[in-house]
């Protein structure tokens, strides 16, 4: 599969139709063991809120580039 077959993953932020290049990994300690991870997907546009979001309820474990 190439780059062109790939599907578009789309930002998870809602109503946002764009695609995404972000993978924001996080955690929920109160209800997730350690090394469960997470995920949200998110465009450049929302890469920043999203993050904040989750970080300020200490779940946002790092930020990485989609791996196409």
């Amino acid at each position: 599969m190439t780059d062109a077959d790939a599907p578009e993953v789309i930002c998870s932020a809602k109503g946002c139709r764009n695609e995404a290049v972000h993978v924001l990994v996080w955690n929920n300690p109160s209800i997730h063991t350690a090394d469960r991870e997470k995920t949200w997907v998110a465009c450049d546009e929302h890469k920043t809120s999203l993050s904040e979001f989750l970080d300020r309820r200490s779940f946002l474990k790092r930020v990485e580039p989609i791996q196409r």
